[in-house]
């Protein structure tokens, strides 16, 4: 078996010759799964890479290749061998590398390269593969480092932030009791009669929409990962003399008991899905926590605010990619309303921001039924015509079914 280090040395040797000659490529197969973090079944023996497929001829004279050039339906193929690693070029007709949605740039060793997302295996790799379920493993491991890098990030500061964005945990409590069902804003028309409901909102930050249902006779049940966001909500429920509760932790490790609640109604909203590498167990947790006949309501950005356009005033700019599928470093987002001479040295998290497809079908696959999709329109003028947040209803079916496979 070929080395760790055999195989990176080996990638960039052959990467350095594709780019001499201005090849795109992707790396496919166990190398990109490899290159990813993850030890496929196969192990790090191999290397598979994707080639523009007109460029197979010119990659073939670069890399001085022995072996004829293999012409397949569909695709032509050669390989060489680099020390103890079998190398197989491949290019597949009627394809363009570089606008492939499932490309994925990563980075080693101060090194650019690009990839097949892990996304594309989790769709294609049969449930009982190794290499799925090895993948599976994989983010599972990155989403217990992501919480623990924004339960860190959120317990610093945020209760100074939440102070200096809407008042004293009294002050802000007076404005819910005002008019509680105007704090809930756009959420309203969404919302069934709501006294004597069971609620639980996950990612439920400082809490005043949850207060606000608390206000209107719900049970309410509120779930985040950051001890300071329950020290300002559990303040202000106070304040507003209403009782929420408030479990201190990982959603994604909500104790067993919580898991057959049986809630009428799972709460999230702005600015939460992006905290997840992968949306399938957040479903499944949701489908879980319903009662039969319950339902999910999520708000969220719309991912064209979010992925795609950059915006200034009257000016728009397509600089995003829409299937973009990569992790990216930001500040975490409360840290924006502290003032200046309180602000701490940024602290930052990995986001993962999802398409409109990708969120829909991720839902709907852990078996809930998808009763409504609203996209609502930006309210600034000059932003008129643009998506800025999107609504989703679904519903656990009242009739017990196998709940189907996530692809």
């Amino acid at each position: 078996m070929a080395s760790e280090i055999q195989w990176w040395q080996t990638l960039f040797s052959i990467i350095d010759s594709l780019e001499a000659i201005s090849a795109d490529y992707t790396l496919v197969g166990s190398s990109a799964l490899f290159a990813q973090g993850i030890l496929p079944a196969s192990g790090p023996d191999k290397l598979e890479i994707s080639l523009q497929w007109d460029l197979i001829p010119r990659a073939y004279a670069v890399l001085q290749a022995h072996d004829e050039i293999e012409n397949h339906v569909g695709f032509k193929r050669f390989l060489l061998h680099h020390q103890d690693i079998e190398v197989g070029i491949i290019g597949y007709l009627n394809t363009v590398v570089s606008t492939d949605p499932d490309r994925l740039m990563i980075e080693h060793a101060d090194r650019k390269l690009w990839v097949k997302a892990l996304d594309y295996y989790i769709q294609t790799l049969a449930p009982e593969d190794p290499d799925r379920q090895a993948i599976t493993l994989h983010l599972q491991r990155l989403q217990q480092h992501n919480s623990q890098l924004n339960q860190a990030a959120w317990n610093q500061a945020t209760y100074d932030a939440w102070v200096y964005r809407h008042g004293t945990p009294q002050e802000l409590a007076a404005r819910i009791q005002k008019d509680p069902r105007t704090r809930l804003a756009s959420l309203n028309k969404y919302l069934p009669e709501l006294n004597g409901k069971k609620i639980i909102n996950l990612l439920g930050s400082h809490g005043s929409k949850a207060i606000a249902m608390a206000l209107l006779g719900v049970d309410v049940t509120i779930v985040d990962i950051s001890q300071e966001n329950a020290h300002y909500a559990q303040e202000v429920a106070a304040a507003a003399g209403v009782h929420v509760r408030y479990l201190v932790t990982d959603v994604l490790n909500l104790p067993v008991e919580e898991h057959a609640a049986g809630y009428d109604l799972v709460f999230m909203e702005l600015g939460i899905l992006h905290y997840f590498v992968d949306l399938a167990p957040l479903a499944q947790l949701v489908q879980q926590i319903l009662r039969p006949g319950g339902q999910l309501l999520l708000q969220d950005f719309h991912p064209v605010s979010t992925k795609l356009i950059t915006s200034k005033g009257k000016k728009h700019k397509v600089t995003g990619n829409y299937f973009d599928k990569g992790l990216h470093v930001s500040n975490v987002a409360f840290s924006k309303h502290l003032p200046e001479g309180v602000q701490q040295a940024p602290q930052q998290v990995y986001l993962r921001h999802w398409n409109l497809g990708e969120i829909v079908t991720s839902f709907a696959a852990a078996g809930l039924f998808i009763r409504r999709l609203d996209e609502e329109p930006n309210s600034k003028l000059d932003d008129i015509g643009l998506p800025k947040t999107f609504t989703l209803v679904a519903e656990r079916p009242t009739f017990s079914r196998e709940r189907p496979e996530v692809v």
